[in-house]
């Protein structure tokens, strides 16, 4: 969803403290009510609202009282003519909680009985049994439109807060943070490494099992060095190497859930250019979102909101990959900038 913001028109000192003092509402002013699932929705039920509204990650909504063993949340959803509480958020799920159940615990993708796995039978659990542990929760909001898929008897008056959202909201104030946005990536700290990835060979499924064991939505895939000899079921450090693809939970949404278990053992390269397609802002399955350490924060940016990414890799003047800048490493050198 784009947003429109209206930069303060001021200079100096000043212009931080007026940033500082913006409201969250004002993320959120045009976005549409919550997406959520119940704790008894299946995973396919799950997935399907995570395609149709094209998102990687729902809160989960159950009963008062119902904590079920998983999450923890204390936001409680009111009746506004009563204030009866009638749900709470136990936690959240993620495209890649799901895409982890699916991949099973086993190397090959089998059960611990040695037959393959059912994919019916694992789409068909509740959602509350593969709930993650991610912190993200939505934010209270008075907003009226609903849009997308609703699980429950009624919409939430919650809104979700992304870091996408604080990104167009801080390119919208890019006059009021040349002193950080006109300096590189190198020069703010913002370059991570060393930065894990997957070679060409690596398998959908044990992709998947590394980014869930590392806590990754997303790695790069570098070409690899020895095919022969190479472990390619495990991540690799991938700075140095040459940068060929992306491969990302959010790629793993594009796949019809009856032909996700065909690609399991596909190999990543092979499935991105066969099945990931263009995204909302017209990149392509083999276009890559890259830039170089001297990049100024600025052009990082730029290239994040336009392109609807959540990283880009960095790299070297051949192509080597050097490093990766996330959304949460801009805003954490923003950050820093204005305290």
């Amino acid at each position: 969803m784009q947003t429109t913001m209206m930069g303060v028109k001021t200079h100096g000192t000043i212009d931080s403290h007026r940033l500082k003092d913006k409201k969250v509402k004002e993320l959120v002013s045009d976005k549409r009510r919550l997406v959520e699932v119940p704790y008894t929705a299946t995973l396919a039920h799950t997935m399907n609202a995570l395609v149709a509204n094209q998102v990687v990650a729902v809160p989960v909504a159950a009963p008062p009282g119902h904590w079920i063993g998983a999450g923890g949340s204390m936001i409680l959803e009111s009746d506004k003519h009563t204030g009866a509480v009638r749900k709470h958020y136990i936690g959240m799920v993620t495209m890649l909680d799901i895409l982890a159940h699916i991949a099973g615990d086993s190397p090959d993708g089998r059960g611990s009985g040695g037959e393959d796995t059912n994919l019916e039978q694992r789409m068909a659990v509740p959602v509350s049994s593969v709930i993650g542990h991610c912190l993200e929760m939505p934010v209270d909001s008075s907003m009226e439109n609903v849009a997308g898929v609703e699980l429950v008897e009624s919409a939430s008056s919650y809104r979700m807060v992304t870091q996408m959202d604080l990104m167009k909201f801080l390119k919208g104030h890019e006059s009021e943070l040349k002193h950080v946005m006109e300096r590189s990536l190198r020069d703010v700290g913002a370059l991570v490494e060393p930065i894990f990835g997957v070679t060409d060979h690596t398998k959908v499924i044990d992709a998947i099992k590394s980014m869930r064991a590392g806590s990754l939505n997303a790695v790069p895939i570098v070409e690899s060095s020895d095919p022969a000899s190479e472990d390619h079921s495990q991540l690799v450090n991938g700075k140095g190497r040459k940068l060929i693809g992306t491969f990302s939970a959010t790629d793993l949404r594009e796949c019809p859930a009856s032909d996700l278990q065909s690609w399991m053992s596909a190999s990543v390269m092979e499935y991105t250019r066969n099945l990931v397609r263009p995204s909302s802002g017209g990149l392509t399955a083999r276009e890559l979102v890259t830039c170089y350490a001297e990049s100024l924060v600025a052009e990082v940016v730029e290239k994040v909101v336009v392109n609807h990414v959540h990283r880009v890799w960095v790299v070297d003047r051949d192509g080597l990959l050097d490093g990766l800048v996330s959304l949460t490493d801009i805003i954490r050198v923003i950050r820093s900038s204005l305290l």
